[in-house]
């Protein structure tokens, strides 16, 4: 396939609500992609998928969230997680993921009275690391907070009405 006719992709959201058909097809592409090499790893994954996006009967991305107080930020985030397949990582695919994802995150958080207040971003890829050296992504909406334990850019996005949580 090649990318000089951008591919026309179908976006299913699964927050708290992912399809059976949905799930087996995560399965699938997450085994044939290399990102799990285990069963229980992928079960482990499929209750935090926020989204997947389709090229044709093909699942090209996925991106999912969990729940976390990070010790140094303390403050409940969605630890946000995205991935591309191969064949479609340079497309605009992963920014049009982040944004359906964060409109999901933020629509469920307001929803529910904030369980959490906005969503944690660590970026292992070094490509994005090397592109965005803006402290805010705007657009994307993601402010750069420094690096986590593990090393890495972290950026945060808080949500709309969102307020701190009292520690302890």
């Amino acid at each position: 396939m090649t990318m000089s006719t951008a591919p026309a992709f179908v976006f299913s959201a699964g927050w708290q609500s992912l399809a059976d058909g949905d799930a087996d097809a995560l399965r699938e592409f997450w085994l044939a992609e290399g990102a799990f090499t285990d069963a229980a790893q992928i079960e482990q994954r499929l209750p935090q998928v926020i989204c997947l996006a389709r090229d044709g009967d093909q699942v090209a991305g996925v991106c999912t969230a969990v729940a976390v107080t990070p010790a140094n930020f303390g403050q409940p985030m969605y630890y946000f997680r995205v991935f591309i397949g191969k064949r479609w990582r340079r497309t605009r695919l992963v920014g049009l993921m982040w944004l359906r994802a964060r409109d999901i995150l933020e629509s469920f958080a307001r929803a529910n009275g904030f369980p959490c207040i906005g969503i944690l971003v660590e970026l292992e890829n070094a490509g994005f690391r090397e592109k965005g050296r803006r402290p805010v992504w705007h657009g994307l909406d993601l402010t750069y907070i420094g690096r986590s334990p593990r090393g890495l850019e972290t950026r945060v996005y808080f949500f709309k009405g969102a307020r701190l949580k009292n520690a302890g």
